[in-house]
């Protein structure tokens, strides 16, 4: 049993009229987060590859367009508090991939990163969007750079946060281990309980307004993880620690997008020198650090990564218009 709301078809469902939605709004005013008083929010399903995919779309079709990629074992309601207020000046896409979120999982178990970026390029593709900005979280930003690295002339620029060819294996394993430590709950204030613990940069109150985008409830009655956990996969090379299927840092240095990397200033995925080796790698890239804030910058410090992202979204738009 779903606990969420979301489309079960191919016609929208009017996100904005669902009592998630004013949860949703609770929560960006405890942050002080601003958004429009009327926001177009609608719940999308789409063919892709032989493969249905969920996404969220906000905004108005006239604004520039965004993709946003969501991190692994999360959704594309990762990106609420961020999409709510992005809408207001940009048109949102953000996409359940696959096997995560309200999306199909993948029939044969294929969830490398080429499988991933194929599936965006097709997305973009198949819905028509002009010169999309994507930012990618995590896993999400591995998909991005990989997508970027292929097919840059489709991007108009790109957003990786705490992410990149280089990682901390330490803190990769521990994320790792973390999920697959939980798998099942017999209730919900027992997830509750060890997401608290695990990420102390937010409320109890918000982790609770979020809970329905990432459990079911079986028939048993018991609560899991809306993850294909078939998707485990070695993700790093643990010779190079470097991650599998992505560009290397040499590869990088002939891309010319513009590329903002965002990083959490206290994540121990993405650490210090690394990131600035991979800054110094791109001929269009520069980096913030998110203070207050780990590896989940943008729902762990909101207002913070909003900071960071905005200034960035304005300038490429600008050089666009101009």
């Amino acid at each position: 049993m779903y606990l969420n709301r979301f489309s079960q078809s191919l016609t929208p469902l009017d996100m904005s009229q669902q009592a998630e939605f004013d949860s949703l709004k609770q929560s960006a005013k405890d942050l002080g987060i601003t958004f429009a008083d009327h926001t177009h929010y609608r719940s999308h399903n789409t063919v892709l590859r032989h493969q249905r995919f969920h996404f969220l779309e906000w905004g108005d079709t006239d604004k520039p367009n965004i993709i946003l990629l969501h991190g692994s074992n999360q959704s594309s309601h990762s990106w609420d508090l961020v999409s709510l207020h992005l809408a207001t000046n940009y048109h949102i896409y953000a996409l359940d991939q696959r096997g995560h979120g309200d999306s199909e999982w993948s029939r044969g178990a294929h969830y490398s990163m080429t499988e991933m970026a194929a599936d965006v390029e097709d997305f973009i593709t198949e819905l028509n969007i002009k010169d999309p900005i994507i930012i990618g979280h995590s896993m999400g930003g591995m998909v991005t750079l990989t997508l970027a690295n292929k097919q840059p002339t489709l991007l108009k620029a790109i957003t990786v946060v705490d992410i990149g060819p280089e990682v901390n294996q330490l803190g990769t394993k521990m994320i790792r281990e973390f999920v697959g430590r939980n798998l099942e709950f017999d209730n919900l204030e027992e997830f509750l309980d060890r997401v608290e613990e695990y990420d102390p940069y937010r409320t109890r109150e918000h982790i609770e307004r979020t809970i329905k985008y990432n459990l079911l409830r079986r028939a048993d009655g018991r609560y899991v993880t809306k993850h294909d956990r078939r998707r485990f996969f070695p993700e790093t090379d643990k010779n190079t620690s470097s991650l599998l299927g992505t560009p290397s840092l040499e590869e990088l240095k002939q891309l010319h997008l513009p590329v903002l990397i965002i990083r959490g200033g206290d994540s121990n995925v993405l650490v210090q020198d690394a990131a600035d080796r991979f800054v110094n790698a791109l001929p269009k890239g520069q980096m913030i650090t998110v203070p207050d804030c780990g590896h989940n910058v943008a729902s762990q410090n909101t207002v913070g990564f909003l900071a960071a992202v905005l200034p960035y979204l304005e300038a490429v738009c600008q050089n666009q218009s101009g």
